[in-house]
């Protein structure tokens, strides 16, 4: 074992600020919730009945460890319907979530000390994935003031030879930023594998997504289910890799994991084929949310420079009224009853900031900016 314990492992804040919630919610306090990235729809009926279907139908047993093969092929279509890529379901591994994904993919792409470049900010939970794997990371400057996109000459002045993977994030957590089509042909073409995670592609407001793999056949794309449609708790993610990656994930999923759930992959396919109205309907409000929240925050005096345009995020910089967000995160749950996420769970170049999810109702944002213009009135 490394000199990096296991137990090392960096508290997720977030969760904490949650979990911090919900005691004030057991003693009878009213709490409107905008840290955590999950959608508060209930999954499309057509998925629900999907499962039902499924289980009846006895699909309640081990499956291939790549995953069903028709969920494969319905991944396969959707990525050639979304993108025009050819993907060949082979090369699709189907995972209890993307969190178990990224674990399996970098315990084949890392030995100790070999490097993945990280922009920072980043999504809270990649450094530990690296670090519990024996790698390290390296850290891209990505900065408010240039829209939140990364610079691809940035990337190259931290290349080495132990860079194993560059890792992006488009729809982007927690800045809820799309990169644009020519910094990720740039970052395809620099040579090392590109870790591209599009949990939240179809979540996008303005312009269009693309997937890494319009760029480049050497990349590892993680996905799932959990925030496009509203399946957080069946837990249904994928991986699409090149085959001498993923045969050795598919060994490691066979060991650990065995299979994701053959019921809930059944409810995959029918969330790929017919869940299209149901997850425009969802879009729209998002939409709506984010246009309200942007105006609410901008009322209350935040400056927001370059807004999001996609996932259900708006990082915001708080720091005219603080340098330690943790702290002020856990001040304005306690005493203005709003939980949000504090910035430095996402990096330095977060510290300072807050980040609001608009996944939530209308009436409950508002709520929470009324309770935020009383809160912040006394700071």
């Amino acid at each position: 074992m490394s000199e990096c314990k296991r137990t090392d492992v960096s508290p997720f804040l977030v969760m904490e600020v949650l979990e911090e919630a919900q005691r004030l919610q057991r003693e009878g306090i009213d709490v409107v919730h905008m840290e955590v990235g999950e959608p508060d729809f209930d999954t499309p009926a057509c998925i629900i009945e999907a499962a039902a279907r499924a289980m009846r139908n006895g699909k309640t047993h081990y499956t291939h460890s790549l995953g069903v093969r028709e969920l494969r092929e319905a991944i396969s279509e959707d990525y050639h319907k979304r993108y025009r890529v050819e993907v060949n379901p082979d090369q699709i591994l189907v995972t209890c979530g993307t969190s178990p994904a990224l674990f399996m993919l970098y315990s084949v792409l890392l030995e100790k000390g070999d490097e993945v470049i990280l922009s920072n900010p980043y999504y809270a939970c990649y450094p530990n994935d690296v670090t519990f794997s024996e790698g390290k990371t390296v850290f891209v400057d990505v900065l408010e003031s240039e829209g939140y996109q990364v610079r691809a000459e940035r990337i190259r002045e931290k290349l080495s030879p132990r860079t194993k993977a560059i890792m992006i994030n488009s729809p982007a957590n927690p800045t809820g930023i799309v990169l644009s089509p020519d910094r990720l042909a740039a970052i395809g073409g620099m040579g090392p594998m590109v870790v591209s995670d599009e949990i939240y592609h179809g979540l996008v407001y303005e312009g269009e997504e693309h997937s890494i793999l319009e760029y480049t056949d050497r990349a590892c794309v993680l996905n799932g289910f959990s925030k496009l449609y509203a399946m957080t708790g069946w837990r249904l993610g994928y991986v699409i890799a090149p085959p001498d990656v993923i045969r050795p994930m598919q060994k490691i999923h066979q060991n650990f994991f065995i299979s994701a759930s053959d019921f809930v992959q059944w409810a995959g396919v029918a969330a790929l084929r017919e869940a299209g109205a149901e997850v425009e309907r969802m879009k729209q409000t998002y939409a709506e949310r984010r246009l309200f929240l942007l105006e609410g925050l901008r009322k209350l005096g935040f400056e927001i420079p370059h807004p999001p345009t996609g996932a259900f995020y708006v990082l915001v910089n708080a720091r005219k009224y603080t340098s330690d967000s943790k702290a002020f995160a856990f001040d304005i749950l306690r005493k203005a009853h709003v939980a949000v996420a504090p910035g430095v769970d996402f990096g330095s170049n977060a510290e300072g900031y807050i980040r609001f999810s608009y996944a939530t109702s209308v009436e409950r944002i508002a709520e929470a900016l009324k309770r935020l213009e009383g809160y912040l009135s006394k700071c």
